[in-house]
């Protein structure tokens, strides 16, 4: 599994596109993976027959992780003499089968030299193995060794079952990998008194997570046994009532949400946001976008309001270059931006994305309106990349094609403001002195307290809005 953006831990496996036996080519799509930023497809960096999958679809996995074995010998995965030149993958390197009692030399028996893994990322020229842990034993040894032989299939030929390593000794550091280091600080949870599963006394995912199951269940009943996860049964006297487990729904947070939602909490208690409303006559407006689309020039290009709500924004923007900014809080300053990352709040199956239109500043209408268009359609086939949403300025959400009126909507991370736009909708409203239907909407500006002020916020949300009444403006201001 590699880092496929700039930092991650870990990815989840969404689909596999080939089978055990199937044959890939260099650069051909293997698996769709979805880490704290997008979806993302992974090539197969070989030519040969798919040897075995080493997860399935719904696991997350720790970057670094074998994840899939090529066979680039030419032989059927199974049959039997079939080569492996070192420039397979680790795991399709090692024989199909192995017992429990040569599972540790046929570790040791690896390939030397560098390792080319997925999609381009190698592996550096040291051993793997982790040192002993100080004070294991010869019985531990071999309750590792029944582990690696049940792992390979051969779980009979152990000559018994192995039982857990105890919780790592008073002083000494437990092991454990970074990915589940996070997971354990995140949960609350002392890494010392946790019984380790892994091989070599490592302490895995699953083992923080029984943790937490004991340290609530011990809470909850002390004096009761652990409940294991399984149904309530129903007492006979007692037919109609439902079992517990049909009234909740646990859904486990990952991915883009799980990220989301970091941000989302980091920014509200980082920030001092402040917003503000102001509601409009956009009837103007909304006849310039339906020329618009009549014209030949935006022939073929998504033309409708939030492209000229964008459009004021930028306007606004170079009317007031100071609100395009970000807070540097390690150096204290504040860093002025001389360009405007644009990004679009999109509601995707997998969570809140908000990819950024880059250098929007720059572009003409045609450009804004194709810029647009292109990041929208990307977002909804779950396609944007980790580039895409990073570097951003301000941000436009777009609450109103939920038919919601206006919201108070959080910072994204590290910058400086954020509009949302509600529903544009007929409503009785006072024009050159007489009542008349006209279309109106409420926007709505959060902004970053430490960087923009009262007056600067509001003379930018004045001037959008003063767009949006007199699009002509567009041209005047622009």
């Amino acid at each position: 599994m590699p880092d496929v953006g700039e930092g991650l831990t870990e990815a989840e496996i969404l689909k596999w596109y080939v089978q055990p036996g199937d044959t890939v080519s260099d650069g051909q799509v293997v698996c769709e993976v979805e880490t704290a930023k997008a979806a993302v497809e992974l090539p197969s960096p070989y030519d040969g027959i798919v040897h075995e999958l080493r997860f399935p679809e719904g696991t997350t996995v720790d970057v670094g992780e074998v994840i899939i074995s090529v066979n680039v010998g030419g032989d059927a995965p199974g049959e039997p003499g079939a080569a492996q030149p070192q420039t397979a993958q680790p795991a399709a390197a090692e024989p199909a089968a192995k017992d429990a009692a040569g599972s540790a030399a046929a570790d040791d028996a690896a390939p030397a030299g560098r390792q080319p893994v997925l999609v381009g990322y190698g592996v550096a020229e040291t051993s793997t193995k982790r040192r002993p842990r100080k004070g294991a034993t010869a019985p531990a040894a071999s309750a590792q060794a029944a582990v690696q032989g049940e792992l390979n299939g051969h779980a009979g030929t152990a000559q018994a079952a192995p039982a857990p390593a105890a919780p790592a000794a008073p002083g000494s550091r437990p092991l454990a990998k970074p990915p589940v280091r996070k997971l354990a600080k995140d949960l609350g949870v002392d890494l010392a008194t946790v019984t380790p599963t892994g091989p070599d006394g490592i302490i895995t995912r699953d083992d923080v997570h029984a943790a937490v199951s004991v340290a609530a269940a011990s809470v909850a009943a002390p004096a009761a046994v652990p409940v294991q996860p399984q149904a309530v049964e129903v007492p006979q006297a007692q037919p109609q009532a439902q079992p517990a487990a049909a009234r909740e729904t646990r859904v486990p947070v990952k991915g883009v949400r799980k990220a989301t939602a970091q941000a989302m909490v980091g920014s509200a208690f980082t920030a001092p946001h402040v917003t503000e409303f102001v509601t409009v006559d956009v009837t103007r407006t909304m006849k310039l976008v339906e020329e618009l689309k009549a014209g030949k020039d935006m022939a073929g290009l998504r033309v409708n309001p939030l492209l000229l709500v964008a459009k004021a924004l930028l306007v606004a923007i170079r009317r007031n270059p100071e609100i395009n900014a970000s807070w540097d809080e390690a150096a204290q300053e504040i860093v002025l931006k001389h360009y405007v990352n644009l990004g679009i709040a999109a509601a995707t199956p997998r969570g809140l994305i908000v990819p950024n239109i880059k250098d929007a500043h720059d572009k003409t209408l045609p450009e804004l309106a194709a810029s647009l268009g292109e990041l929208v359609s990307t977002a909804r086939e779950g396609k944007t990349t980790p580039a895409a949403m990073q570097g951003g300025t301000v941000t436009i959400t777009n609450v109103g094609v939920f038919g919601v009126d206006t919201g108070t909507p959080i910072l994204n991370p590290g910058e400086s403001a954020i509009l949302a736009v509600g529903a544009i909708k007929l409503q009785p409203w006072v024009h050159k002195g007489k009542v008349k239907p006209r279309q109106v909407t409420t926007l709505a500006l959060s902004f970053d307290h430490r960087l923009v002020d009262g007056e600067l916020g509001s003379k930018v949300l004045a001037d959008i809005a003063a767009i949006l009444e007199q699009p002509k403006r567009l041209i005047t201001w622009g």
